[in-house]
């Protein structure tokens, strides 16, 4: 009887073929992302997989050089209430290791919709999201350098780090809002309003 377990699976082509036949199971949805969400198999224990903080993927110590590979476990990834990030099929869930965010958001475009700007980004895996309430921007000061992190909600708990050149398309953007009384330097998309910092910080930073 051939092994049906994701961490019996001897490489990650195998692991490949195991997730593409899991994700061949939509429902007879022949577009979109496997609905990982319905799924609630058992926890089958972890498996020697990492994202790493720059965005690539590691599987038994080696990086996963091939992007369909890459791209195709992305599409099975979830994040869920414990924090933790899982590979899901219908059978089984397994943990994986992130350094920081699952997908790294590489490119950002600017459309105009209702007199609107709207941000649009294309993650490392090929996602296209565009930033607004379903698609919330926030941001984080880290580190002893204070070094602006920007993360955009993909789907579900699963969100990308915009890249340094993303991170600097996006603050050009930025303006000073109102916020409940305070002045923030704030980004605008599809409507919505994102808070980066408080002015007066930013003027701080800049000195």
């Amino acid at each position: 009887m051939a092994e049906t377990k994701i961490q019996r699976t001897g490489d990650a082509a195998g692991l490949a073929a195991l997730i593409a036949r899991a994700a061949g199971q939509t429902d007879g949805e022949a577009r979109g992302l496997p609905p990982v969400e319905r799924w609630n198999p058992p926890f089958c224990g972890d498996i020697d997989m990492e994202i790493r903080a720059d965005g690539t993927w590691f599987y038994m110590g080696t990086p996963i050089g091939r992007q369909p590979l890459v791209r195709l476990f992305s599409t099975v990834l979830r994040r869920d209430g414990d924090g933790k990030t899982y590979l899901v099929t219908p059978v089984e869930k397994v943990g994986i290791r992130v350094a920081d965010a699952p997908f790294i958001a590489v490119e950002m475009s600017v459309t105009v919709k209702d007199d609107e700007n709207v941000l649009n980004f294309r993650t490392n895996v090929g996602d296209v999201i565009e930033a607004g309430p379903e698609h919330p921007l926030r941001f984080v000061i880290h580190g002893d350098n204070r070094e602006l992190k920007p993360y955009l909600h993909v789907r579900g708990g699963l969100e990308a780090l915009a890249s340094r050149p993303v991170m600097y398309d996006i603050v050009e953007l930025g303006e000073s809002i109102d916020v409940d009384g305070v002045e923030m330097f704030c980004v605008k998309s599809a409507g919505a309003v994102f808070p980066i910092m408080p002015a007066a910080e930013l003027e701080a930073l800049s000195r």
